[in-house]
């Protein structure tokens, strides 16, 4: 007989258990935990499908991009990548970044990571900005790391304060005044010439007379005939070539060289000698002096114009090359006009090239030049001896070397040389390429756009010269090679009132 089971009326194993006498364990239950909100939540792509929630039938088109955060400003400028080093003075503040900002030109070409390839520095701004006040920060700062000051001409006397911070006088030029300064100086190139070789000597005379063909020939361009400048072509510099190489001794194997003037070259000139005549190739006196008269009228106009007396005798100044800072004024010579200003600053050029041409190892100075655009009015010879300087900055045969730090308001400062497209605009312009490091202040939207069209800066960076840094002084727009960083210039209250610049506005108040 078969017994059919009904599903569910058999015993289970705890029955089966408990019937002989045994229990099988209970497992502990525990509480229920209580429900934590949850922060995020999940939501598909397309947003949850319910009113007021944003659902949207497609997904928007997005591009990812993977990069280095250094390579992300190329993409987008002004995105904040690696900053400079913390080396050198520092300036302030890296707004990009909120990091400080520090400025150390010598220190950025030496190093293979950061884009400069020269130290020279071209600070431009709309007058009342800061750009005073962002040079004097820097120099002196820059003091704390070993580097002295020479001021090539403050022809505001807007350094002075600076100089007596340090203990120092700045030294005054101007009519009625005692200083003179020889910008046919040697320079040290002049000591030891005795003890030379005959090559060394030989390659010492090529630095001296090529220094004093560039002045002579900016001074003798500076002069106009109407709206055209005195010339000065192959034949004027034969002639002052050979008259400078007469006047030193060189010319007859001399073992020193003896200084000269801008006096004496003028003289001996004007009063040629048979052997300067024959060594200029005239067929007599007469011809040398109808072919050289511009020349000699352009000299002698310097040496009995508006600047007689102040570089036309021998340097009467003792520089002490070992203090933090030294200023020649020509505050005085303002009554003068700005082109008897330009043409004393060429004179300080040149006199200041002589005192650096042999820098000892580790003097290590700043060469400021204020209202350089005085300079640039002068013509393209003028301009020349600035373009050499600035070439010049790394030094010569491995020595000296200096930072030289240029004072402009716009760009067009550099263009009021020449017509648009002559040699002499074109040298001026490049100026500006010779300068790896580029210090721009506000500036009005026409002037920025001059600089844009001249560095292909970019809309961006307009913006930052034409908005931000128009908001408070100090601000600028700083180019490092190819880097831009936005860098607010912050000054101490001793700075601050060593910088200050409007004495007299505030006076007239």
């Amino acid at each position: 007989m078969t017994t059919r089971r009904t599903a569910g009326t058999g015993r289970d194993m705890a029955r089966l258990l408990a019937d002989f006498g045994h229990d099988l364990p209970r497992t502990r239950v525990s509480p229920p935990q209580e429900r934590q909100m949850r922060l995020f939540r999940h939501v598909p792509s397309r947003g949850v499908r319910r009113a007021g929630r944003g659902w949207v039938p497609a997904s928007a088109p997005v591009a990812s991009y993977r990069m280095a955060s250094d390579q992300a400003a190329a993409f987008w400028p002004f995105i904040a990548g690696p900053g400079l080093p913390p080396t050198g003075a520092q300036m302030g503040v890296d707004v990009l970044s909120g990091a400080a900002f520090y400025a150390d030109p010598v220190g950025w070409v030496l190093r293979d990571d950061i884009p400069a390839t020269n130290a020279n520095v071209i600070c431009m701004g709309k007058p009342g900005t800061g750009k005073s006040a962002t040079a004097k920060a820097f120099c002196l700062r820059m003091t704390d790391f070993g580097y002295r000051v020479l001021i090539l001409g403050d022809p505001k006397d807007e350094y002075e304060q600076l100089c007596r911070f340090f203990g120092v006088t700045p030294f005054t030029l101007g009519p009625g005044m005692s200083a003179r300064i020889n910008p046919l100086g040697l320079g040290p190139l002049g000591q030891g010439w005795a003890d030379l070789s005959a090559a060394e000597a030989q390659s010492r005379a090529a630095v001296v007379f090529s220094r004093w063909l560039t002045l002579v020939r900016a001074l003798v361009g500076s002069q106009r005939i109407g709206n055209e400048r005195v010339p000065f072509g192959p034949s004027e510099e034969s002639a002052v070539k050979a008259a400078l190489r007469d006047l030193t001794g060189y010319s007859r194997a001399a073992s020193t060289l003896r200084e000269t003037t801008i006096p004496r070259l003028w003289h001996s000139l004007d009063e040629p000698s048979d052997d300067l005549v024959a060594a200029c190739r005239f067929s007599d006196r007469q011809h040398f002096l109808d072919e050289t008269r511009l020349l000699r009228d352009a000299l002698g106009q310097l040496v009995s114009g508006a600047l007689a007396g102040l570089f036309d005798d021998h340097t009467n100044i003792d520089v002490d090359w070992s203090a933090p800072i030294q200023s020649l004024s020509l505050s005085r010579l303002n009554p003068l006009g700005d082109e008897a200003v330009g043409i004393a600053l060429v004179c300080l050029n040149s006199w200041g090239r002589g005192m650096r041409e042999i820098a000892p190892p580790g003097d290590l100075r700043i060469v400021l030049r204020d209202e350089v655009w005085k300079v640039m009015r002068l013509g393209v010879e003028a301009v020349k001896s600035l373009d050499e300087d600035f070439r010049l900055s790394r030094g010569v045969a491995g020595r000296g070397g200096d930072i030289q730090w240029a004072n402009a308001h716009k760009p067009s400062d550099m263009l009021t040389v020449g017509d648009q497209g002559s040699q002499a605009a074109n040298i001026a312009r490049d100026l500006m390429h010779l300068a790896d490091i580029k210090i721009l202040h506000g500036q009005k939207a026409a002037v920025a756009g001059e600089l844009d069209t001249m560095l292909g800066l970019g809309t961006q960076a307009r913006e930052v010269m034409t908005g931000w840094a128009m908001q408070r002084k100090g601000r600028a727009l700083w180019l490092v090679g190819e880097q831009a960083y936005k860098v607010e210039t912050r000054l101490h209250p001793v700075e601050e009132q060593l910088t200050f610049t409007n004495e007299a506005i505030a006076g007239a108040a």
